[in-house]
């Protein structure tokens, strides 16, 4: 049980640890080099200012929310201080923060690194949530000198906050996330950068596909360049993959219908990826969905209203996206759900009024599809996640 915890670094990651161990009745001790940030997430709930000799007994967890460059010597004074029992820090690279901690000499056997996989384009405490979490995979990475208490501590933190821990090796770890969050943070700027040189007519066409595949690159470049700096050899060995794919059917569509069958390629291999993303169970991706658009009027309460008809009629929202029309006062929920209940869910929102469309399941029109979300209209929806 972690009734104590302290939270070195009151940013994004830091606070919504905090406010998810503070619904569990923790008691949260915050600490940050700007004195404001740490006011901000206290009012905000996240827990009281770190107030060294007011309690000589040290916290169970202390977790270091901070960039990968200065979590190792801030583990090292952190455990000179004897703030905790066990230790963790939640960077998103993780061979780099060891290989440093052992330089300085800090404790391993009471330190276990950890990431949760879980984020946001914002950064600081206004932008932190208690369910950042929930649902999301927590990797731990001991390093083997760590004791079975600490590498347990380290657990049920995740589990605290709605997260699922999941042991991985420090270099395996880091390879992964080159895979499925740097090198695609990377490919998401390439993509955003082309739209500084787009006319106005061209971003006023811009629909739910750009969005989606832009989203991630809002986030701090300053903290991505860090965050990327400390795993260089992942992330450009993800993205010479990337580029070789990308020249290939450049090369292909300038030289017209005769390489017809590379771009198909690509397109296909994407399709068959996407489909292995893990859906809300945490499997592969359930290829059965169906979706099942539903116009929705842009008001408050209109989704509400949505999911309360849908629970009336007994069927479960599998999951949602929202595409939005431009200039419409309108857009498209685009609503998962089980193909054997899309004909009772059709019929129940139909009789409620909803404008119900179960002839556009799997394949609305290449205008409306343009018009509406961009590219990926008929899509399944995305979990969030970074």
């Amino acid at each position: 049980m972690i009734e104590r915890a302290v939270v070195v670094g009151a940013g994004l990651i830091g606070t919504s640890i905090a406010l998810a161990l503070r619904e569990r009745g923790v008691e949260v001790a915050l600490a940050d080099r700007d004195p404001a940030t740490v006011r901000l997430a206290c009012e905000l709930g996240a827990g009281v200012p770190l107030e060294e000799g007011k309690d000589e007994r040290p916290a169970d967890i202390a977790v270091v929310a901070a960039p990968p460059a200065v979590i190792p010597a801030l583990l090292r004074d952190v455990q000179s201080r004897g703030l905790a029992r066990f230790y963790t820090d939640v960077a998103s690279v993780k061979q780099a923060v060891v290989t440093e901690a052992v330089r300085l000499g800090c404790d391993l056997t009471t330190f276990v690194p950890s990431h949760p996989m879980g984020g946001s384009e914002r950064n600081g405490p206004s932008a932190a949530r208690a369910d950042l979490f929930l649902g999301r995979s927590w990797a731990l990475c001991p390093t083997g000198k760590a004791t079975p208490e600490a590498v347990a501590a380290v657990a049920e933190l995740a589990r605290s906050c709605g997260a699922d821990p999941l042991e991985i090796d420090a270099q395996e770890h880091d390879r992964a996330v080159a895979l499925v969050s740097h090198a695609p943070h990377v490919a998401s700027s390439a993509v955003a950068a082309r739209l500084v040189e787009g006319g106005g007519a061209a971003l006023a066409l811009a629909g739910q596909g750009v969005r989606d595949v832009t989203r991630v690159a809002g986030g701090d470049p300053g903290l991505w360049l860090e965050i990327l700096s400390h795993n260089p050899g992942p992330v450009a060995e993800v993205l010479a993959g990337i580029a070789a794919d990308l020249d290939a059917v450049a090369r292909a569509l300038r030289s017209g219908r005769t390489a017809e069958a590379t771009v198909l390629d690509l397109l296909e291999r994407g399709r068959d990826g996407h489909a292995r993303i893990p859906g809300k169970h945490g499997a592969g991706r359930t290829p059965g969905y169906a979706v099942l658009p539903v116009v929705i009027p842009d008001e408050p309460g209109a989704l509400g209203r949505l999911f309360a008809a849908a629970g009336t009629a007994g069927v479960n929202i599998e999951d949602i996206r929202i595409d939005h029309s431009p200039g419409l006062p309108v857009g498209v929920a685009q609503l998962s759900v089980l193909p054997e209940r899309v004909a009772t869910l059709a019929r129940a929102l139909a009789d409620q009024g909803w404008s119900v469309h179960p002839d556009r399941l799997d394949r609305p029109s290449r205008e409306e599809s343009a018009l509406l979300s961009g590219p990926d209209h008929t899509a399944p929806p995305a979990n969030l996640g970074r």
